[in-house]
């Protein structure tokens, strides 16, 4: 190595140091501890006793672990389409060419830039069973109040619910996308009698796809680790009825102390994260258009 190139190397790795040392320190150790962690008893003041996988035998016989997973599952099951859907269908009413649309686009974006915690204390009295806005709604249109978050029932509806307020980002990645769909392609569908219907069902939705992908990824993985708005809202009740994952997770780990058991929960949940985020790729090559062309 030349003189030069050696002083640019070291030059770039300066450069680049913090981002290293951030890597190594706050990610990579993290991750590997948290391997070993899942291998043992671990309370934290005394050091860890190695027990092979006996922490993973026992999340099979674990009643919550698999509330946990029940929840966690039916919640995405219901918010991510939900979400993506409301979206998309904003992201197209955003779309037209109509006076002030800057500042409808702007409303609709500002939901999402209120803190996590105070929109969580902000709908945790919109929900409340006797002085709550919505049932106070309900009250005057005859109808009776609901237990949104008292009712193991409605505890996961509600939260779909509220997980609506915040789906600016999604609406303006869909906005996005939809600029960027060939304005000759609606023409040549107009002038094959295309219905409004018909040209968002063969023409739109074709070309969304890639971003509907990307969406429904970082929809799935933010799902998974539904946590802030469960922990003030709810802390897992009624009944277990919103028990997400994560919320079990940190339950080990930080109120009973069993740092190795929430480490095993921790990998269980990257390994599903994973497994579902590779099933929906490899699905894509049969619903995923790049220019006209499937992948």
């Amino acid at each position: 190595m030349s003189q030069l190139r050696r002083r640019n190397w070291l030059a770039g790795l300066a450069f680049t140091s913090p981002f290293i040392v951030g890597f190594l320190t706050f990610t990579l150790y993290p991750l590997i501890a948290s391997l070993y962690y899942s291998f043992t008893s671990y309370k934290i003041l005394t050091p860890p006793v190695w027990i092979g996988f006996e922490n993973y035998k026992e999340l099979y016989t674990d009643e919550l672990f698999w509330t946990a997973i029940y929840n966690t599952v039916i919640y995405t099951v219901m918010a991510v389409p939900l979400q993506m859907l409301t979206a998309f269908i904003l992201a197209m009413a955003l779309n037209s060419n109509i006076r002030g649309i800057t500042f409808y686009r702007t409303i609709f974006y500002l939901p999402s830039l209120v803190p996590i915690v105070a929109v969580s204390i902000l709908w945790l009295w919109l929900f409340h069973t006797r002085f709550g806005l919505i049932n106070t709604a309900l009250g005057t249109l005859g109808l009776p109040a609901i237990g949104w978050l008292t009712n193991p029932a409605w505890a996961k509806p509600s939260l779909v619910l509220m997980g609506l307020w915040g789906i600016g980002p999604t609406i303006i990645i869909y906005l996005a996308g939809l600029q960027d769909v060939p304005e000759h392609l609606y023409e040549a569908a107009a002038l094959d009698g295309a219905s409004w219907f018909e040209k968002i069902l063969y023409v739109t939705v074709p070309m969304m796809t890639p971003v509907i992908l990307f969406t429904g990824i970082i929809g799935l993985i933010s799902s998974f680790q539904y946590f802030t708005e469960v922990y003030i809202m709810t802390s897992g009740g009624p009944v277990n009825a919103t028990l997400m994952y994560v919320i079990y997770l940190y339950d080990n780990a930080f109120r009973y102390i069993r740092m190795g058991y929430a480490s095993a929960l921790a990998w269980i949940l990257s390994v599903v994260v994973l497994v579902c985020t590779l099933l929906i790729l490899k699905s894509s090559a049969r619903w995923v258009y790049y220019g006209g062309e499937t992948r």
